[in-house]
């Protein structure tokens, strides 16, 4: 990592000292300005070029026997810094990110410090203490307070609760509710990332980063003012097995504090995002930029792809002579599947091990592992395992030891459905001991990614998102089209998704259906091409069965092409819950997706990023005539990129639109 570091004089990095009682930092633009008021409480305001983003909000820690850090807190100095750095970031959207940002470091005689930052897409504010005793946190308070009752989209847990305690259990599998900050449920809790419409066209979202041995933020309007204030899981007292075929930890009493840490402990960055442009959100490399570096010496072991995924498509291979299910021969089945079209991966979703024993070490007699895994790597086809939480959270170092040495490549860990103290530091446990038997982790069931990705580059794939699984049991209710052009302004600034797309069978809105065992999608064929370019996602499901792919062989060729990881990436254009337009390239070859809402839409795509000298060609997919009627209509054209590096596409109402650029 090349490293530029400059510690400055205050006035060298437009870092105003107002006595003892004010603070102040700015972004390396100057267009961000964070005012920090140090009186008997600390506050803060955040302003970007003439506009209040936050009026002044409280930042307080509340510690065992009363004691609080950031009220009568008694301030001793303040230390500034700038940092321009790159990044190396090998399994993400793009090569390498530049880092760049003013800090400033206030520490307090209470043997704490709090950290600021000013970025020019955003700001964010840590907790860090400086002393080594033991901490017992009661609460955090971040408050966020804005200057009117603005817009939000906000992302409710999902589910039918009677208490706030009940809501701390649920799987982060959200839709978004458009409302306004004073008309949001005071007995609901959000999580994060959270979009508010402030002024002149610009968003706010609200997120974190670097969640470690902590719990994660919830966010909640108690009193119906303009404002979102923090609410956290208290740590579990006792738990008992259960939930999901006995599988999950079910808190049963919690203790009276959210958190014990160590001296010394990094607490988690609160961000407040601004973009200018929709496009931007769904670019936004802050999340990742603010988590803890790399702590894996060697990586070269990971190894991003697709995966041919058995779940969703139930097994749902026909014309052989086998009756299909969990068992041997359809896994072969797939196996060869993926062998023919160039796919890394075939996972075995739940079913392998004997259910409700949450015992990975029983598993069924239709399946012979070792057959399996040795039949695989005849055909340059590796396997990962599904594992529920309590099952492998109860022997993990075994489980990983045995399956590693067997030649398993990863797992997918589900249904943890919590992001208490005690479950964040799961994560960190299971991708440290899966790293050490150099195996990938997939966490489904989960919460919203807050840069362990970065941190432990083997988690490669968080679910936390309303994806594709949903289209086999919800009926016509279901918005999934507005949701998937709302989702990558949102949820997707917090890191890449498993939102397991792919079908081959697609639906209009009048003709979509939830049917379990011939499962569809909403919107058109072009759009679940699309979504291979517009989803982030280094692994990534190819969620049909190969049945339906060798029927459309032509799609399969472009979804087994897509890259997973990138070298670059650039959003084009894009507007909540209307319609996304990305760009990403990887080996100098360009993949562009776009999709639409429910409405019909033209857009011009400017694809000036590609070189001015040469000639480039376009292999286009796009909506056909009929497929807003017929949603698998479409149509693939090869066509010269003309010299003005504009191209009009049109997408069919919930339609998209998915194209590979490459030098002639």
């Amino acid at each position: 990592m090349k490293n530029l570091v400059l510690t400055a004089i205050l006035s060298s990095l437009a870092i105003s000292l107002w006595g003892q009682k004010k603070q102040q930092l700015k972004s390396p633009d100057g267009k961000f300005e964070i005012s920090i008021s140090l009186d008997q409480d600390i506050r803060y305001t955040v302003i970007h070029e003439s506009d209040t983003v936050l009026l002044p909000s409280i930042i307080a820690m509340e510690l065992k026997n009363g004691i609080f850090w950031g009220k009568g807190s008694t301030f001793q100095k303040a230390k500034a810094k700038t940092v321009k750095e790159e990044i190396v970031s090998p399994f993400y959207k793009r090569n390498k990110i530049t880092d760049y940002y003013n800090e400033l470091s206030l520490f307090f005689k209470e043997d704490f410090c709090l950290v600021f930052r000013a970025y020019n897409e955003g700001v964010a504010y840590r907790f860090v203490s400086t002393g080594e005793e033991d901490l017992i946190v009661r609460n955090e308070h971040a408050i966020f307070n804005f200057t009117k009752n603005f817009p939000v989209h906000i992302p409710y847990v999902k589910g039918v609760f009677n208490t706030i305690e009940s809501q701390y259990f649920n799987s982060f599998e959200n839709e978004y509710t458009y409302t306004s900050l004073a008309q949001i449920d005071t007995n609901k809790l959000a999580f994060t990332p959270l979009l508010i419409h402030i002024n002149n066209g610009k968003k706010v979202c609200l997120a974190e980063s670097d969640l470690e041995n902590y719990p994660g933020m919830y966010l909640r309007n108690r009193d119906g003012s303009p404002a979102l204030q923090s609410d956290f899981a208290p740590s579990p007292k006792t738990t008992v097995q259960g939930g999901h075929n006995d599988l999950q930890q079910l808190v049963t009493s919690r203790h009276s504090y959210i958190a014990k840490c160590p001296g010394k402990t990094k607490f988690p960055w609160r961000i407040i995002l601004v973009s200018t442009m929709d496009k931007e959100l769904a670019d936004s490399d802050l999340i990742y930029k603010l988590a803890s570096p790399s702590r894996l010496s060697d990586i070269s072991w990971i190894k991003p792809g697709k995966v041919a995924w058995e779940w969703w498509n139930h097994w749902g291979i026909s014309h052989v002579d086998f009756e299909t299910g969990i068992n041997n021969n359809t896994y072969k089945a797939y196996i060869d599947f993926a062998s023919k079209n160039g796919i890394a991966y075939v996972i075995l979703d739940e079913g392998w091990a004997v259910n409700r024993q949450a015992d990975l070490f029983q598993v069924v007699p239709e399946i012979d592992l070792k057959e399996l895994i040795a039949y695989g790597a005849s055909k340059n086809v590796d396997l990962i395992l599904w594992a529920g939480y309590y099952a492998f959270e109860r022997d993990m170092e075994r489980v990983c030891k045995h399956y590693a040495a067997m030649g398993i490549k990863g797992f997918k860990i589900d249904f943890m459905d919590r992001d208490d103290q005690e479950m964040v530091n799961f994560h960190y446990k299971a991708a440290d001991i899966a790293s050490k038997y150099k195996l990938l982790l997939d966490f489904h069931g989960t919460y919203k990614p807050t840069g362990i990705n970065r941190t432990f580059p083997n988690v490669i794939n968080f679910e936390a998102v309303h994806g594709l699984e949903q289209m086999k049991w919800t009926g016509i209710e279901l918005d999934q089209v507005t949701y998937d052009v709302t989702m990558p302004f949102i949820r997707m600034i917090a890191g890449p998704v498993d939102y397991t797309q792919g079908a081959m069978r697609n639906a209009s809105k009048k003709a979509y259906r939830g049917i379990n065992e011939e499962p569809m999608s909403q919107g058109t064929r072009c759009r679940q091409l699309a979504e291979y370019v517009v989803f982030e996602s280094p692994l990534n499901m190819l969620c049909d069965n190969p049945t339906n792919y060798t029927n459309e062989q032509q799609c399969t060729d472009f979804i087994a092409a897509i890259p997973t990881v990138w070298d670059q990436t650039i959003a084009l254009d894009g507007e909540v819950g209307k319609y996304i337009a990305i760009a990403r390239e990887k080996n100098d070859i360009w993949y562009v997706g776009a999709m639409t809402n429910w409405d019909a839409r033209s857009l011009e795509l400017d694809l000036s990023f590609l070189d001015d000298e040469g000639n480039y060609m376009v292999e286009l997919y796009h909506d056909g005539k009929n497929a807003s009627r017929i949603a698998s209509d479409y149509r693939r054209e090869n066509l010269p990129v003309p010299a003005s590096r504009k191209i009009q596409v049109n997408m069919a109402s919930g339609g998209g639109v998915a194209m590979k650029i490459f030098k002639i």
